[in-house]
């Protein structure tokens, strides 16, 4: 594996979460996209891949988490942000905070399902032991639409 090395800003990275959201919704899953970025490096990038992988947790943050964390043979990921389609839920965010991921921005967010800014909030509570920077909203319209438009596809 290598780290493919981008120079970009915010916009450009969730672009690319955005281009693995898409590809995840034309394989049939649920379009949640990932890119783990260090020093404005992409170290991975993935989609959700639960039903390919026969797998309930490959969803697309522990994808990237841990081709990042295979990477640089480390099971911390310190100085390292991930760009995520959608708010995390409880699962990958106990996985970021375990990585010691530096900074979460995330697109649309999960009233339902999520655990950041809704449901457990998992980074305010005391038992957790790191919390990254949190920007949620960067994305949102783009990410919102795609997961409206797979969701009223399947019906």
């Amino acid at each position: 594996m290598t780290i493919t090395s981008i120079k970009t800003e915010k916009n450009s990275f969730m672009n690319i979460a955005l281009e693995e959201a898409e590809a995840a919704a034309a394989r049939g899953e649920v379009p949640v996209g990932a890119v783990l970025v260090r020093n404005g490096n992409i170290l991975a990038r993935n989609g959700n891949r639960t039903l390919e992988l026969h797998d309930p947790s490959a969803h697309a943050e522990l994808l990237v988490i841990r081709t990042a964390c295979t990477l640089l043979e480390s099971q911390r990921l310190t100085g390292c942000d991930l760009y995520v389609t959608l708010e995390p839920c409880p699962m990958c965010a106990g996985a970021i905070s375990f990585a010691r991921i530096r900074r979460l921005y995330y697109g649309a967010g999960d009233e339902k399902g999520g655990a950041v800014d809704h449901g457990t909030r998992f980074f305010c509570q005391p038992t957790c032991h790191h919390a990254p920077e949190v920007y949620a909203g960067i994305g949102e319209t783009d990410s919102a639409k795609i997961l409206k438009n797979f969701f009223i596809s399947k019906r």
